[in-house]
């Protein structure tokens, strides 16, 4: 099989972030999607070795973080390629709080999420989650994984679903 025929499939990247034992973690991450709109509903994709695996198991409540093409790379870098376990992502990258989870600030929407329901696979936990608010920040042009790697030349880190050696 040529993995690359998942390249050309349609995926946005995101930055998934929580709040564990008052400091806060996140990972970004491409394999998000709408699963319903009322009641609103996403799954979301995170490799169990990620530290935000595991903090998402224990907290159950998220934030995500819709990048737009403008965006700075070096949130997809910090969040992608280093661990919240013993470096804190949120250090230089500017973010608010909103219902208790930090949003970073060039992103151009958010959601706030509540984990029902999960599904297991090799690899990876599929996240089923309640979506509890959501906003457009501005109204720059979402970033998709297609842009981050065409434009920006980005990799994926080995922990991504989409990774390819």
């Amino acid at each position: 099989m040529n993995n690359n025929i998942f390249k050309n499939l349609s995926y946005g990247v995101y930055i998934v972030s929580c709040q564990i034992n008052g400091k806060y973690t996140g990972c970004t991450v491409n394999s998000i999607m709408q699963i319903t709109s009322n009641p609103a509903v996403i799954a979301l994709s995170v490799n169990h070795n990620n530290y935000t695996h595991i903090c998402l198991e224990q907290t159950k409540r998220f934030a995500v973080s819709i990048l737009s093409e403008e965006s700075a790379p070096i949130s997809i870098g910090t969040f992608g390629f280093r661990s919240g376990r013993d470096f804190n992502k949120f250090e230089n990258i500017p973010y608010s709080i909103i219902n208790g989870l930090p949003v970073i600030k060039d992103a151009c929407g958010y959601l706030i999420c509540e984990i029902k329901d999960k599904t297991e696979t090799d690899t990876h936990t599929l996240f089923i989650a309640n979506v509890l608010d959501g906003d457009l920040l501005n109204n720059k042009t979402p970033m998709t994984y297609a842009y981050y790697h065409n434009v920006i030349k980005g990799k994926s880190p080995k922990s991504a679903p989409t990774y390819i050696e």
